[in-house]
């Protein structure tokens, strides 16, 4: 375990404050468990399935965290968020609920089924070309200063982090003690949040994030120390094409993780395939990152209490098609 320099943004107090906000609200998604998978792993693994989570993915959680503390002058503005699509659809769904207008910044090449969520909700949707080297920081701060709207990022914030931590304290207590706790990692907003929990609620636990092989920023940012960034990586989980991680995630994960390790699509595509097929689970390419990692065996889990979070369900059946033919 590292430590790190920079100021700690987010506690366990606040991840517990952000459980109190979401009760009643988010779903307390269900622990599985699958022989096979053990069988194939080594290990006695709990899945956290926020696949079934609202709006599809454990983002609900950090988004409802955040909007449910602006005061009521900020809510009567709105909010702005920037996504690909699962923290668009939570930051549009949190919005709906909380009676906050939500205008979200997606790029043009989102997955359809992300976008028809969003609007769905009731958000505004603006797109931004990235191909073409837009920023969405900077389309979203425009949009910010139109409306007087409140930008709520997807992951370098403390109120998400500490909304995103509250799976793993869920799951700590579900399913007890745990020698691991896989979580995948994009900006690391779930990952920090989770590993602020476990150090919390199983000290002994060891949290390992996965990210893609294609976009390894931040196993290069953990083992330099150094804030490492990618540019828009060509991978299959789209939810893990964040350029770097922030300057709230970097410092926890530097305090609280022990490990990041890589998977490369294929084995995303096999553990995806395992997770529908054996465990009857539909999950996202970025959210079967952890469950690929477990597979990889990159980390000696034999014999040990291993922990998963399935992140996210939301998925473009045909593109899905096309990866298991």
């Amino acid at each position: 375990m590292n430590d790190a320099a920079a100021p700690v943004a987010v506690t366990y107090a606040d991840v517990e404050a952000a459980a109190a906000r979401l009760a009643g609200v988010a779903h307390r998604t269900p622990v599985a468990t699958s022989r096979q998978f053990d069988a194939l792993a080594g290990c006695q693994a709990f899945f956290k399935c926020e696949n079934l989570q609202r709006m599809g993915a454990f983002k609900f959680r950090g988004a409802y965290n955040a909007l449910a503390k602006l005061d009521a002058g900020a809510r009567r503005r709105g909010v702005v968020a920037f996504s690909s699509g699962n923290h668009a659809q939570a930051v549009a769904l949190a919005g709906r609920l909380l009676d906050v207008p939500a205008t979200i910044v997606m790029p043009a090449d989102a997955p359809a089924v992300k976008v028809a969520a969003t609007r769905e909700y009731g958000a505004e949707v603006i797109f931004y070309d990235r191909a073409a080297g837009q920023s969405r920081e900077a389309v979203a701060e425009r949009v910010s200063r139109e409306k007087g709207a409140t930008v709520v990022p997807p992951f370098d914030h403390p109120d998400v982090v500490a909304g995103q931590g509250t799976a793993a304290k869920e799951l700590l207590e579900d399913a007890g003690p745990l020698d691991d706790l896989f979580v995948c990692c994009g900006g690391a907003g779930l990952l920090s949040g989770c590993a602020v929990a476990a150090s919390h609620l199983s000290p002994a636990t060891r949290v390992v994030g996965v990210e893609p092989a294609a976009g390894d920023d931040a196993a290069r940012s953990f083992r330099t120390r150094t804030l490492q960034r990618v540019e828009n990586p060509v991978t299959i989980a789209d939810g893990a094409r964040t350029q770097s991680m922030g300057a709230v995630t970097f410092p926890l994960v530097l305090r609280h993780v022990h490990d990041i390790i890589t998977v490369t699509d294929a084995q995303l595509v096999e553990a995806m395939r395992f997770l529908w097929e054996r465990m009857k689970l539909v999950v996202e390419p970025t959210g079967a990152l952890a469950a690929a990692g477990v597979l990889s065996r990159a980390i000696d889990v034999r014999d040990r209490r291993v922990g998963i979070i399935l992140s996210g369900g939301n998925v473009d059946l045909r593109a899905m098609a096309a990866l298991f033919a």
